[in-house]
């Protein structure tokens, strides 16, 4: 990792190491290029899609209290997804449709199954993702200041009609989304006192949420990514002034939230002991171990996942993925984790007891894993000695 800083890759990263009891904290470089603030353990990130499994989570607790069912419609709760429309093409206009096969529910929306969702080909390809950016419905990089609010977000949602049929084949991000409206409806809260109530008061989450007060706001690194056209990096988003500084209006349970290394270890370590935390719990371990199970069919897996070859030796959980062949040095069967594309990555792996994270301010050029990740994968599991 060191290497990286000394090259000019990052300006700084601050990653986690835990096997068995003992864990490595390092925080390396500055927190930006051209910065005299040194990296710190207490530096605070835009983690992204590491907000999905916090999502997830989130609707495992209201599952448990019987406020959600995992195999109930989710009209009850959103009326706007009832009678769902479906696309006869993917390529088709917005009223080529035809009846859904059968609702979505609970579990469609935890699998990414319910039917809508990333596509990934160019902006405007086809005419449903041109209507996704008019309703400024936030398919793209998370930018908080684009949606509108949870109810009026989901009235513009329920315009739409479904991309593939309910539970037809496993499709990025929207799920989260729509969750996080769902949380919000069956708890009678927000999806962020839900959240800090639920999970990040109970874990000592001082610093996850979505957003930063202003008197932590020198802790949030500036984020920046690679321009595609001039292979040049340009900000992102600015701390001060930038979008996480304020509260938005719509809280994404795709990809909202704000948080240090030490507080998603937090989060990481209480799933890989299944639920507990100190003397509490915030879930089961029977939650846990449905979250952490691959819940994909073969033929929901043929259409591929973000990037080729990925279901090959992966499946996918309740908002987390989960390594169902070993084909590398890293991460066992049964490791289960996310990433976040502004950053940021995070693996628990129960056979070696083990939790990694790394976070940066360089947002990833593509879905494929950068190098940086890769090489921490890597150097944390050739360093296992027993």
């Amino acid at each position: 990792m060191n290497g990286y800083v000394e090259r000019g890759e990052v300006p700084g990263v601050v990653v986690v190491v835990s096997r068995r009891g003992a864990t490595q904290i390092y925080a390396i470089g500055q927190r930006s290029f051209g910065s005299a603030e040194p990296m710190r353990r207490d530096t605070i990130f835009r983690i992204s899609s590491m907000t999905k499994p916090v999502t997830a989570v989130a609707t495992m607790i209201l599952v448990e209290e019987c406020k959600l069912r995992l195999d109930e419609p989710v009209d009850r709760l959103l009326p706007e997804l009832a009678e769902r429309k479906v696309l006869n093409r993917i390529d088709g206009p917005l009223d080529d449709t035809q009846p859904a096969n059968r609702p979505i529910t609970v579990r469609d929306l935890l699998t990414f199954r319910m039917g809508f969702g990333v596509l990934m080909a160019p902006p405007d390809t086809f005419p449903i993702q041109k209507a996704v950016a008019e309703l400024r419905l936030g398919q793209g990089p998370p930018a908080p200041s684009i949606p509108p609010p949870p109810d009026e977000w989901m009235r513009r949602f329920g315009t739409l009609p479904l991309m593939y049929q309910p539970g037809e084949r496993w499709m990025y991000n929207t799920g989260s989304d729509v969750l996080g409206v769902l949380i919000s409806r069956a708890a009678g809260q927000t999806l962020e006192v839900f959240m800090r109530e639920r999970i990040f008061d109970p874990l000592g989450m001082s610093d996850t949420g979505f957003s930063v007060p202003p008197a932590d706001i020198g802790r949030l690194v500036t984020t920046s990514r690679t321009n595609p056209f001039t292979g040049s990096l340009e900000v992102y988003d600015e701390a001060e002034g930038g979008q996480w500084s304020r509260p938005p209006a719509f809280p994404s349970g795709s990809g909202g939230l704000v948080s240090t290394v030490e507080d998603y270890f937090a989060f990481g370590r209480m799933l890989l002991d299944r639920g507990a935390y100190r003397n509490g719990r915030i879930l089961s371990r029977a939650s846990v171990e449905v979250m952490t199970a691959d819940h994909l069919t073969p033929a929901q897996k043929s259409h591929g996942g973000l990037v080729p070859g990925f279901f090959e030796n992966h499946g996918w959980g309740f908002g987390v993925s989960v390594v169902t062949r070993r084909d590398d040095v890293a991460k066992s069967v049964g490791t289960f984790g996310w990433d976040g594309g502004l950053g940021t990555t995070w693996s628990s792996d129960p056979r070696e007891e083990m939790v990694t994270i790394l976070m940066s301010p360089i947002a990833w050029r593509s879905p494929d894993p950068p190098n940086i990740c890769l090489d921490f994968w890597t150097s944390a599991y050739q360093a296992i000695d027993d």
